[in-house]
């Protein structure tokens, strides 16, 4: 018996050295894989970033095919690349300012909200899709709707956001809407440096309803508070014109005579002037 027990211990003592050296060799397998793992990754990252910057050099050298290729094969290849939104942000921009790909761009940068909602990239990524239905579509509709949603999160630029969508409402002829939509920039940021436009627009919504009197008076506010803009010199023109429909034609010619040297358009400002000047000729003929 006694020498059973001494065998299987001796024969457990052998055995006991080999099982630590397999834990041993395990446990340095999984650190050398861990740091592999880690290297990997880590010169992963520094040779993603590289690629990034190296689009950013192709698209500066104005090799905007190759830029795209590259900035689209990040986001394919390595969609968790912290990189990726901004790659998305270049190609829609490729495609808009150099490669007249509007169609392409608009849909990069609904891809890029789509697939990164949370990114830095998705308000300046609306703000441009916006811009591609007003400017280059052509479709005042559904600009408006994407330049709500960016009014609907506070930003530094809502005043210009909300006067592109007033100036969508009077591409579109509907006067009274963009006077509302201006008279809302108007009310939300007193302090914009658009506000000297703003009331100059407001003034020209009612000339071209034909509302008179309401224009007059839209006019001669840019006028009064905003003397040394450029727009006063406009509202002045305006409410000329404004008077001659009136039928106050030496009020209006007087306007216009003021206007001489000054007015940006000459040639506007010599036509209306004369053409006023010949409607005061023929009613003095007429009495």
């Amino acid at each position: 018996m006694k020498k059973q027990l001494l065998m299987a211990e001796l024969k457990r003592q052998g055995k006991a050295p080999k099982k630590r050296l397999w834990v041993f060799l395990a446990l340095t397998f999984a650190l050398l894989v861990a740091a592999g793992v880690f290297w990997y990754n880590a010169n992963l990252q520094t040779r993603l970033e590289e690629t990034f910057q190296k689009g950013l050099a192709l698209r500066q050298a104005g090799k905007y095919v190759e830029a795209v290729e590259l900035f689209e094969r990040l986001h394919d290849e390595y969609p968790d690349f912290a990189r990726v939104p901004q790659s998305l942000f270049q190609v829609g921009e490729i495609q808009d300012l150099y490669q007249n790909r509007y169609s392409d761009a608009l849909l990069t940068y609904l891809m890029l909200e789509r697939d990164y909602p949370d990114a830095a990239e998705v308000v300046p990524a609306r703000k441009q899709v916006a811009g591609l239905y007003k400017y280059r579509l052509s479709d005042c509709d559904q600009a408006i709707a994407v330049y709500q949603k960016v009014l609907d999160q506070p930003g530094p630029e809502n005043d210009l956001m909300q006067y592109e969508v007033a100036d969508c409402y009077f591409r579109l002829n509907n006067f009274d809407q963009a006077r509302i939509e201006f008279d809302s920039l108007r009310k939300k940021h007193p302090l914009s440096p658009l506000i000297a436009e703003v009331q100059y627009r407001i003034a020209m919504t009612y000339a071209l309803e034909g509302k008179l009197p309401e224009a007059a008076g839209a006019y001669q506010l840019v006028m009064e508070r905003w003397a040394d803009s450029p727009y006063a010199l406009e509202a002045r023109f305006g409410l000329a014109t404004v008077l001659e429909e009136q039928e106050e034609l030496l009020e209006a010619l007087k306007i216009l005579e003021s206007l001489a040297g000054i007015y940006p358009n000459q040639g506007i400002l010599e036509r209306k002037t004369v053409q006023v000047r010949e409607r005061i000729a023929k009613k003095k003929k007429a009495i």
